[in-house]
């Protein structure tokens, strides 16, 4: 992988496949945005060895280069499929299905480069290289009010199928997108503050599907879906 792109703000980057020998860039940019950020639960930050566990076999990682210097990855992650607190589980997939989840791991954009279209264009990238033969769920979980992650998702195919919490108490979005499902009409759709998270989690525990958001004067809203 070695693909040329020209971004809005004029300038080339390269995108390619990131080695271990990349970890200590990858860290670096992650503190960055840490830095940036107003609110840190946000993010959800990788460890060294999280890092390394997916760059050694366990995922895939790719990164956005500008003479030289990386100003973005995302990456997926292969989770082991008897971890405790599987997003399978989360997302009401049968156990025996769990060998076909991969996780939509972190993804990072330098605040300079913020802007571009950075974050869905890798997406856009990583996401064709799944082996769809061998996987057949993507899931990821996102904070409520990320809204760039958010976007993010939606912009992807991906739905909500639960609000809980996770990674130690913070209340997260769990996302899933079938890679084999044809589209589907619903039969009824509702709008719900993103804030309201007792009418949310309601409507998911009845089957209700998240499929995009919007932002209604100064507060933004959920559009949950029915489906037959």
């Amino acid at each position: 992988m070695n693909q040329k792109h020209i971004l809005k703000n004029k300038k080339e980057i390269t995108i390619k496949e990131c080695t271990v020998e990349h970890i200590e860039a990858i860290q670096a940019l992650q503190l960055e945005v840490i830095q940036s950020l107003t609110t840190e639960s946000f993010l959800q930050p990788l460890s060294k060895e999280e890092f390394s566990h997916i760059l050694t076999g366990n995922g895939l990682m790719i990164g956005a280069f500008h003479e030289e210097e990386l100003v973005a990855f995302r990456a997926l992650l292969i989770p082991d499929e008897n971890e405790e607190d599987h997003l399978g589980e989360d997302a009401g997939l049968a156990k025996e299905a769990w060998a076909s989840v991969i996780y939509s791991e972190v993804s990072n954009v330098l605040p300079s480069f913020r802007g571009n279209g950075l974050q869905k264009l890798l997406g856009e990238i990583i996401f064709n290289e799944i082996d769809t033969k061998k996987y057949r769920y993507i899931c990821a979980t996102v904070a409520p009010f990320n809204i760039a992650s958010l976007i993010d998702k939606f912009a992807h195919g991906l739905q909500i199928v639960a609000l809980k919490e996770k990674y130690h108490d913070m209340l997260r979005y769990v996302f899933v997108k079938d890679l084999q499902q044809e589209e589907k009409h619903a039969l009824d759709q509702v709008f719900i503050q993103m804030a309201d998270t007792n009418k949310q989690q309601a409507l998911l525990a009845e089957g209700w599907i998240g499929t995009s958001m919007q932002k209604n004067e100064d507060e933004w809203a959920v559009t949950y879906k029915k489906y037959a």
